[in-house]
């Protein structure tokens, strides 16, 4: 299959580990990747913080980039569900543009979270990964609540070679990060922040994985400014480590 990869403004910017980890996984097993040059962010920011206008120039510079793409693969839930659950509200309301409208609807049922792309596109469990460490799995509010994942993610790390898979307690509470909730509502984005590394640190988990790295920053810097030694990594990441080539 000709995937086209979504990378995402966080992963772009602070991640790139994630992007290179998708290309890994999705090349072992057969596919031919792409990553068109002129994407750029998905909108989100400006969506979510009220400036629709501009989140509109953003969905119709994503509908032109990947109009031509068979299918497009996002490592973020958070940015899949903006793409799928709010374009064709801003095509519609905000932009009233019917020919926008109609390209949004023709793109979003070929836009898929990697996890969601990988156990509901391909109908895969196993992906041939191997990670010997102990693992605990966050569910982002976006892949409960917006994508409905179900289990999928989970059922991916079950096959991964040589990892201990812990169940996270509360797995379905919010981190806190909700992006610029955490700026906007600090304290209460922290006390959310310390029930999630509580539960986290609870596992004995070395590392904490989810399908976005948003997610993942936050958590990981609280983690970090306690010296729990816990590190986050993105699902990707997991799935990209073999024993030939493991990742770190």
């Amino acid at each position: 299959m000709r995937v086209s990869l979504f990378i995402t403004c966080i992963n772009d910017s602070l991640f790139p580990d994630t992007g290179r980890a998708v290309v890994r996984v999705l090349e072992r097993l057969g596919h031919q990747v792409e990553f068109p040059l002129a994407q750029t962010c998905c909108g989100q920011m400006h969506h979510n913080s009220g400036y629709h206008d501009d989140a509109v120039g953003l969905v119709r510079r994503f509908v032109e980039t990947f109009q031509d793409a068979e299918t497009i693969v996002i490592p973020s839930t958070s940015c899949t569900a903006m793409v799928r659950g709010q374009y064709p509200y801003l095509a519609r309301h905000v932009a009233k543009d019917a020919g926008l409208l109609r390209a949004v609807e023709e793109i979003t049922p070929r836009v898929f979270e990697f996890s969601e792309f990988l156990t509901q596109k391909l109908g895969l469990s196993d992906v041939g990964a191997y990670y010997p460490h102990r693992v605990t799995y966050h569910s982002s509010c976006n892949s409960l609540r917006s994508l409905h994942l179900g289990d999928g993610p989970l059922t991916l790390l079950r096959h991964v070679s040589g990892i201990d898979l812990v169940e996270l307690p509360n797995n379905r509470e919010c981190c806190g990060f909700g992006g610029t909730f955490a700026v906007k509502n600090a304290e209460t984005s922290t006390a959310m922040l310390t029930d999630k590394m509580r539960h986290i640190l609870s596992t004995g988990a070395e590392i904490c994985t989810a399908g976005d790295n948003s997610c993942l920053m936050h958590i990981g810097g609280g983690l970090s400014r306690q010296r729990t030694g816990v590190r986050t990594v993105h699902l990707a990441q997991i799935l990209a480590s073999t024993a030939e080539e493991p990742w770190a």
